[in-house]
């Protein structure tokens, strides 16, 4: 599994936990991150490297400050659905993805909305990643500059 795809299943695992039980954000990355060291030992698998826990504290203390403009553009690109009312794993992988396009100018557009489809596909339902799909090329629709944003 490459890096970033792990980095971004470990953050999308944190950031359920902090938004279903409401653990504290530096409660449970760090446990979680011990965690999935623990698990990768344990299984033979090659542990997230150093880089990789730089990328996930990123991405979850990026969501973590940037929650609620996060979800106004979930509100505004998905208004059939109230934020609180969608799935925890969507409105994290929703997140997630909205704060890639937005903040992370390293990430080429179709790699990050790439990344958030198969974590739907991973954690969600049946019906989750033509979801996620959907809203993010309802955002792209209205951002035609980042579309042209890598490839």
């Amino acid at each position: 599994m490459k890096v970033r795809r792990k980095a971004r299943a470990l953050a999308l695992q944190v950031l359920f936990e902090v938004d279903s039980v409401e653990h504290p954000v530096d409660v449970a990355l760090p446990r979680r991150i011990e965690d999935a060291h623990e698990e990768d030992v344990e299984q033979e698998r090659e542990p997230l490297p150093p880089e990789g826990e730089s990328f996930v504290k990123m991405l979850v203390r990026g969501v973590s400050e940037g929650r609620d403009e996060l979800d106004q553009l979930i509100a505004k690109f998905a208004p059939e659905y109230p934020v609180d009312q969608l799935a925890i794993v969507d409105r994290n992988v929703l997140r997630l993805a909205f704060y890639e396009l937005r903040n992370m100018g390293d990430v080429p557009v179709k790699v990050a909305i790439n990344e958030a489809v198969e974590l739907a596909k991973l954690y969600g339902s049946d019906s989750a990643p033509r979801f996620i799909n959907g809203v993010l090329g309802a955002y792209l629709a209205g951002h035609p500059a980042l579309a042209k944003r890598g490839a």
